[in-house]
């Protein structure tokens, strides 16, 4: 991360949270949260936030958008997703996923903390579209 990149530098008045390699800079706005989380290449869930977060899959919705990089979500179906930036991200609780290539992926997002899934309209688990 550079603090010459704008992307990536420091947010000013955000809350900073380094979790399993991962950075994101958090700002509460009324009842939602804008955070912009940065995943350095290699980032998988399973590898970096599993233990930390000590659930099987990912439970957290994600609405936002993908400014840098390539994302894909793995569900336990079998079923991936897969974007590269830019791109819109909308990712139903009960995932894994892991950043593809040498990039960085840098994903700006929406939330509600525990009431993303219902503030948004979303399906609770993945469903087949």
């Amino acid at each position: 991360m550079s603090e010459h990149d704008p992307l990536t530098a420091p947010i000013e008045g955000a809350e900073r949270k380094t979790v399993g390699g991962i950075v994101c800079d958090v700002v509460r706005i009324g009842e939602a949260r804008v955070r912009r989380t940065i995943y350095e290449p290699g980032f998988t869930w399973q590898t970096h936030l599993k233990k930390a977060v000590t659930s099987e899959l990912c439970m957290h919705a994600h609405v936002g958008f993908l400014a840098r990089g390539h994302l894909e979500a793995h569900f336990p179906d079998g079923c991936r997703r897969d974007w590269v930036a830019p791109a819109v991200v909308y990712l139903e609780p009960g995932h894994s996923g892991s950043v593809v290539g040498d990039e960085q992926a840098v994903l700006i997002e929406v939330d509600f903390e525990g009431e993303t899934v219902k503030r948004f309209g979303m399906p609770a688990a993945h469903t087949h579209e």
